[in-house]
């Protein structure tokens, strides 16, 4: 007989929001593994003794951390999202009869709270990571990628006061056909201070910045990308954003400029697990940033017992500088080096004891002081040959150009932590590294940002955002831990390569005996 439902809804119902969630659903075994409660003594100092009750603090993390995990950058629409789902009521403590926080406190709590209290809940995460074996510690894959900023570039301001902005424009760009018909878009309000709105470029650079405004000028209407607004000709010396100031103008290759803020990731290789993140500006080189990183990343690996001994890193963080760093904290690097690095002149021949180079033509090319290059700030050593060497020398001319009358050349002061760490980067384990890298932190980065809320900082500021980059961390390392299952494989691999050991080992202890004698083995 066919069935017809007739729905009228009840007055009254018996209902109980534990026993409709699946055992074996995400929320309630995340909520089983998950304990917060450190987290009222530690806000405590961030609220007031008398007013109105705010949100619980335990209740805001777990709103934050669905968002992460559902990949949900919006306030407003997590909680509709949030108010739709049983599983995730539930995780958060709240009845299908009583009503979410209001979206903007979920905005206002996040300021309310500094970095630290972020970067605890981070950090307790991650102890929960190592207490189940996901963490080896001793190596450590490092990257960076941009990530979008919460400001459009259409409200570029140029850093300088209004009366001169007419005299400024000519000095360091041409006006071209777009910039007549698009007019400027002005910003709400400007949360820069007088140092944000400073011009930081000296002469040399204004001038290189006017010569290829005047390039970009000429052929911007035929150019890809011409129609987009955002592909006027700036830069972040002359160039700030009144909505996010700390917000930088960055570009990869094949990608438009925008405004961006730089996340330095790293990960351990042993199960994938995120171990630091933070927020840098995004016109920074990652090379400037690798010691902090490091000096936060062995302190957190300390506290949780485990030993930090590899660092493994791409090429934009080489310098003569880090590799002296890290060998000074006790790590091997596998960072490739620059393809410009050079340790001398070409066919000239370094001698380790005298400190000197010997020239095609066998002359030594002694060491004479330690400078500072002007241009990059670097730490190098020149040498220099008097001038009666180099009189006479059949390829003078070649060697010198043509108004040099002595041989004289600088070095990196760091020659020898270079080329330990070329041998190290070259050597067959150098080359397992690389691989570890790519197959580690590069995904992790991917997954972050297309799947874990890191495709846009949906706040103001560096500090706000560093806070953005904790939470999808600490998402990405729950889920990590609730999929984690520390069993022998199931390929029976172990099994197999069982017997194979237990030979090896016998043979082994065979032929320290001189007699070969009958040895006997208990299990």
């Amino acid at each position: 007989m066919q069935g017809k439902k007739d729905y009228q809804e009840k007055l009254f119902a018996q209902f109980q929001l534990s026993e409709r969630i699946p055992k074996n659903n995400f929320y309630r075994r995340l909520k089983g593994v998950l304990d917060l409660e450190f987290l009222y003594m530690l806000t405590r100092p961030y609220y007031g003794e008398s007013g109105q009750k705010s949100i619980d603090p335990v209740v805001f993390f777990k709103l934050c951390l669905v968002g992460y995990l559902e990949n949900i950058i919006s306030d407003r629409r997590l909680m509709a999202h949030c108010a739709m789902r049983l599983d995730i009521l539930f995780f958060v403590g709240y009845d299908i009869d009583e009503e979410l926080p209001w979206h903007s406190t979920i905005s206002r709590t996040r300021q309310l709270f500094p970095e630290s209290v972020f970067e605890e809940v981070f950090t307790k995460v991650l102890a929960m990571c190592v207490e189940k074996g996901m963490v080896a510690g001793h190596t450590q894959t490092i990257d960076s990628a941009p990530v979008k900023a919460n400001a459009s570039m259409d409200t570029l301001e140029l850093k300088v006061p209004e009366e001169e902005l007419d005299e400024h424009l000519k000095k360091v760009r041409a006006i071209s056909a777009m910039d007549k018909e698009a007019p400027h878009r002005k910003s709400k309000g400007d949360r820069s201070d007088k140092g944000q709105r400073s011009v930081t470029a000296n002469d040399n650079e204004l001038s290189a910045i006017k010569g290829r405004n005047k390039k970009w000028a000429k052929d911007q209407d035929q150019r890809p990308g011409a129609g987009n607004k955002g592909a006027k000709y700036t830069s972040n010396k002359t160039h700030y954003s009144p909505t996010d100031p700390d917000a930088r103008i960055s570009v990869k290759p094949g990608k438009a400029r925008k405004l961006n803020y730089l996340s330095q990731l790293s990960v351990d290789t042993a199960h994938h697990v995120i171990t630091d993140i933070r927020a840098y500006h995004a016109d920074g080189k990652d090379n400037q940033q690798l010691q902090d990183i490091v000096q936060r990343l062995q302190r957190r690996l300390w506290q949780q017992g485990l030993v930090f001994e590899n660092c493994v890193a791409d090429t934009g963080y080489s310098s003569g500088e880090n590799y002296a760093f890290l060998e000074s904290m006790g790590l091997k690097s596998f960072i490739p080096a620059h393809g410009t690095f050079k340790g001398g002149p070409d066919n000239f021949v370094y001698d380790q004891g005298t400190d000197s180079y010997l020239c095609p033509q066998g002359k030594t090319i002694p060491f004479t002081k330690e400078f500072r290059d002007h241009r990059t700030g670097t730490r190098k050593k020149e040498y220099r040959a008097r001038k009666h060497i180099c009189t006479g020398c059949p390829i003078r001319s070649s060697c010198l150009g043509k108004s040099a009358q002595e041989k004289k050349f600088g070095v990196t002061y760091y020659r020898a932590e270079y080329f330990r760490n070329i041998a190290r980067v070259e050597s067959p384990l150098g080359r397992y590294m690389k691989g570890k890298r790519q197959s580690t932190v590069e995904p992790v980065f991917g997954t972050l940002t297309q799947f874990m809320g890191l495709r846009k900082i949906n706040t103001i500021g560096l500090a706000q955002a560093n806070k953005v980059m904790h939470l999808s961390a600490i998402a990405y390392n729950l889920k990590k831990y609730l999929k984690f299952e520390n069993e022998h494989p199931k390929s029976g691999a172990g099994k197999l390569a069982l017997p194979l050991f237990v030979k090896i080992m016998v043979h082994y202890v065979k032929s320290l005996s001189p007699a070969h004698g009958k040895f006997t083995f208990n299990f």
